[in-house]
């Protein structure tokens, strides 16, 4: 098994990187197996869908947690440089990175490859564009102005 598409937005970005929705307790286990060592959330604990103790599970299976609760109304620079300094102190860790739906963790990983990452600008862009279109705050956090003025587009209330 190397990907796990019965996740919700379940997304690959390269061979160390992965990310989706909120998994199920069952579903941290079969990124656990997948070789998955560090799991980095993004969706605060108080959405709708969020796991009572995602912290215990994930180290119960032998994962690192790493949490850095993202309100989806205020993405902060200060979010986003947790989130890259989550992905860089363990280069050649494969880490899973999740939210609720997906959403914040693409536009995460936009930015971050706008940044020179190594990442694919075009490949990112369009994996975000396959979950929502980030309009308004989102579209200024990610730095893709052509959007500024539009609402978000996404299917649901709590991402």
């Amino acid at each position: 098994m190397t990907d796990l598409p019965h996740i919700v937005n379940w997304r690959r970005m390269d061979a160390r990187l992965t990310t989706s929705g909120q998994p199920t307790e069952d579903q941290l286990a079969d990124i656990q197996n997948l070789g998955v060592t560090r799991i980095v959330n993004l969706g605060p604990h108080h959405n709708k869908g969020a796991l009572v103790d995602e912290a215990g599970t994930v180290t119960a299976l032998g994962m690192t947690y790493i949490y850095i609760p993202v309100e989806f109304d205020d993405p902060t620079d200060q979010n986003y440089q947790d989130f890259k300094s989550a992905i860089e102190d363990a280069p050649d860790a494969k880490t899973h990175v999740h939210c609720i739906y997906n959403a914040r963790v693409s536009a995460f990983f936009y930015r971050y490859a706008k940044d020179g990452s190594g990442l694919s600008q075009s490949d990112a862009f369009k994996n975000m564009e396959s979950i929502w279109r980030p309009g308004d705050d989102w579209a200024s956090f990610i730095g893709h102005t052509e959007a500024v003025g539009q609402p978000n587009l996404y299917a649901g209330d709590d991402y």
